[in-house]
């Protein structure tokens, strides 16, 4: 049976590994061709290993498993230019353009905004929001000489609502969410649909590191997952202390899909009920 973004391409940021890479892989499974990006280098205030280009070309494998056309490209969501370049090399190879999962994004430390120095703000506004516009802008044209089409931006639970000692994060978040509605109303007459999802805690690098188990449990000398969980299962009302990359991707793929025709503007939670508290 053809799947349900069969003979679709599509353009993934942050591809290299974590939610990207299952989203890549999710499509492809499905039937989409993907162009793949990522910067994979690390950033400046991440906690979280870097990605490398060893990760971006085992996504690419990934995606050839599935019996599906693949380009990769390292680049810097920041970097609109390179951007332009990456998307339009691809769409020449691949042929058209149909589906746009602006996912790249960084995590950083906690601190009050009153504390926080102006490098850790810019930096988070620059990947988190910034980069997504960035990413969509490069891609509009392709989808707009196709026709139409879908683009799926990554939010958080911190889109909806706040937290402490992540204010930059949140901001950022909040205005994928400012983003994705000006676009939906913008491109919607063209049969483009703009939709946002937004994870909670995902067991990915960007959650699972040493820095964060330390954040989150000063008290312990050498704290892992097992010490990490009581606490992020106290944010959901499902029994749960994360979800998997492949419950976002699930997501991302209705909404690319013909499923969701006629649904644009929305944010979907995938959440384990963490909106709910």
């Amino acid at each position: 049976m053809p799947g349900r973004v069969a003979g679709k391409v599509a353009f993934v940021t942050g591809a290299a590994r974590g939610q990207g890479r299952s989203h890549a892989v999710r499509l492809a499974q499905e039937g989409a061709d993907v162009i793949a990006i990522d910067i994979c280098r690390p950033f400046d205030n991440s906690p979280a290993p870097a990605s490398t280009p060893e990760d971006l070309a085992e996504t690419a494998d990934l995606i050839k498993g599935c019996d599906r056309r693949v380009v990769t490209a390292e680049v810097d969501v920041r970097d609109y230019d390179a951007l332009k370049a990456a998307v339009d090399s691809g769409v020449e190879q691949l042929g058209r353009l149909d589906i746009v999962v602006a996912n790249a994004g960084i995590g950083t430390g906690g601190v009050r905004l009153d504390r926080m120095t102006e490098d850790l703000w810019q930096e988070m506004i620059d990947v988190n929001l910034t980069g997504v516009w960035k990413s969509v802008k490069a891609a509009v044209p392709h989808l707009l000489s196709g026709g139409g089409g879908s683009i799926v931006l990554t939010s958080s639970v911190a889109g909806l609502k706040s937290y402490a000692h992540t204010g930059h994060y949140v901001a950022a978040k909040h205005g994928v969410v400012g983003l994705m509605r000006s676009f939906a109303v913008e491109l919607g007459p063209r049969n483009i649909r703009v939709n946002s999802v937004h994870p909670t805690h995902v067991n990915t690098p960007l959650l699972i590191n040493e820095t964060t188990f330390r954040l989150f449990r000063p008290d312990l000398e050498n704290p892992g997952p097992d010490d990490l969980a009581p606490i992020c299962q106290s944010f959901h009302t499902l029994p749960i202390p994360w979800v998997n990359a492949e419950d976002i991707s699930n997501a991302v793929l209705f909404l690319a899909s013909n499923e969701a025709r006629y649904i644009t503007g929305v944010t979907l939670p995938v959440d384990a009920g963490s909106c709910l508290k």
